[in-house]
């Protein structure tokens, strides 16, 4: 096999490769041997088919598989030979006119990444925000269970129904004067003031008795989850069957094991923890963006085109599809098309840092377990209906890019936490409202890792708003991830949603 560099600019790598019409006539001529022994043929006992009659009768399916198989194995010695690291997939092209007894030529052309040094981590300092709980916060949470958990006793006869009350009614919706699905109910307990039934339900009650038949008029909120309810008026008739009046709340110990705890230290320790938790997530984003902005400063290196391209395509997908769910579709797109060339510039960001990110983990040793991947695919194979799962299981085993994928967010986040641990970390106290403006403040964008077994996925992230109006990504707001497989083989269908009630 013959191989020549005809390009060498930049990351761009061209060859071209020649695989002597000898060397595949072979690999042929062995893969008839091969398999002649299970073919069957009329006329022949199993096993005896000669080979000659199996080439002519299987010889362009067997010359089609030798010859992919010889392409894949020359990629790999193109590959290894030249020591080459491709950024994607290289493009491969067969010769004009190549048939069999021909030598084949190939043209390869491919991106390679860049040689990257790893940065000097000995002077790394970050900042960690952190918001303090304080005990009224957590009194207020213990408050709002006691206030979930009441309980109702029937009221005094002849009582009108107050803010706080509880009502067993029945109803039945109506639009037009004609009854609607999910509109009817029978024994349904309403707390007025509550707030769990559409506005302009529980006020109207305000005041009613037992055994009191009320007709009540209702508009939908214009984004009800019900499309042919959204925003129409309906009318209600209910019939008011008790009235109930809640009863005190001690908390106290007595109310915390009546929650199935030891005490009520126990009930307030929980609801802290819970409380804590709420703002850690936020705590690593912004520590996260500090970190990725350093990283940022001191990256200077060439990427992949291909590779920025389709990290572009990604953001510019995301931004397309959120426009056309704006008020304004066409502004909202007119004013994303505007700031193109920022969101580009948005993608070489986190292509340089991915990559950057990925030469750290592999210089450190950072590496995902057999078994955390394995939870990984288990965590993922949940979204399916449970027929499903094992199918989920065997279709990401066989779709390298698909586990690649699954792979990349651990693996930045592993990355993340060995600098976290290199860095010099100072703390400081700040409000909830301090640790989302420093959050919204920085302009830092996590890069995805192109990690050694990762193959080159690309996770999507909300690129940095620089309007108000822009559209936004919630979840890499919240500094969540959010990589997806992408697979291009169906993979299984994800079980459906519950629908919602439509009365309340």
């Amino acid at each position: 096999m013959q191989i020549v560099e005809t390009t060498n600019e930049g990351l761009k790598r061209g060859f071209t490769v020649t695989i002597p019409a000898g060397v595949i006539a072979e690999k042929i001529e062995s893969e008839v041997v091969k398999i002649a022994p299970q073919v069957q043929l009329p006329g022949f006992r199993p096993g005896k088919v000669p080979a000659n009659l199996v080439k002519k009768r299987f010889g362009a399916q067997v010359h089609q598989d030798v010859l992919s198989q010889t392409i894949r194995e020359a990629l790999d010695k193109l590959v290894a030979d030249h020591a080459l690291r491709p950024a994607t997939q290289p493009d491969v092209a067969l010769g004009e006119g190549y048939e069999e007894g021909k030598d084949a030529e190939l043209t390869v052309s491919l991106e390679v990444l860049p040689v990257i040094s790893a940065p000097d981590l000995s002077g790394l300092k970050l900042e960690k925000l952190v918001v303090p709980v304080k005990d009224e916060a957590v009194d207020e949470a213990v408050t709002r269970i006691a206030s979930s958990a009441k309980r109702f006793s029937d009221a005094e006869e002849g009582k009108e129904a107050e803010t706080g009350d509880q009502l067993i009614i029945d109803f039945v919706g109506k639009l037009d004067g004609v009854e609607f699905d999910g509109g009817k109910a029978e024994d349904a307990a309403l707390e007025i003031g509550a707030g769990r039934f559409i506005p302009g339900f529980e006020e109207q009650l305000v005041g009613a008795k037992v055994g009191d038949e009320k007709v009540i008029t209702v508009t939908f909120p214009e984004e009800y989850q019900a499309a042919h309810l959204a925003g129409k008026e309906a009318t209600f008739d209910i019939t008011v069957k008790s009235v109930k009046v809640a009863g005190e709340t001690v908390i106290d110990d007595e109310f915390a094991k009546s929650l199935g705890l030891t005490d009520l230290d126990q009930l307030k320790g929980l609801l802290r923890g819970q409380l804590e938790g709420e703002t850690e997530g936020q705590t690593r984003t912004q520590m996260k963006r500090q970190l990725l902005d350093i990283l940022a400063d001191g990256a200077e290196f060439d990427v992949p085109p291909s590779m920025v391209e389709a990290e572009f395509n990604q953001i510019w997908q995301q931004l397309t599809q959120e426009a056309a769910r704006e008020e304004d579709p066409a502004a909202a797109l007119a004013e994303i098309e505007a700031e193109k060339e920022d969101y580009r510039k948005i993608a070489v960001r986190r292509v340089r840092l991915g990559l950057l990110l990925s030469e750290i983990g592999q210089a450190n040793g950072v590496e995902i377990t057999a078994q955390e991947f394995q939870m990984l695919v288990s965590q993922a194979a949940q979204q399916y209906r449970p027929e499903d799962r094992q199918r989920f299981v065997e279709y990401v085993q066989s779709e390298p890019m698909v586990a690649a994928q699954l792979r990349a967010p651990l693996y930045e986040e592993k990355v993340v936490d060995f600098l976290f641990d290199k860095a010099e970390v100072t703390t400081r106290e700040v409000t909830k409202e301090e640790l989302q403006a420093a959050i919204e403040a920085e302009e830092g964008e996590a890069g995805h890792v192109h990690g050694p077994d990762c193959d080159h996925g690309h996770e999507e992230e909300k690129p940095a708003a620089k309007k108000k109006a822009a559209p936004k990504k919630k979840a890499a707001a919240e500094g969540e991830e959010a990589a997806e497989a992408a697979p291009k083989k169906k993979a299984p269908a994800k079980k459906k949603a519950a629908e919602e009630p439509a009365a309340e």
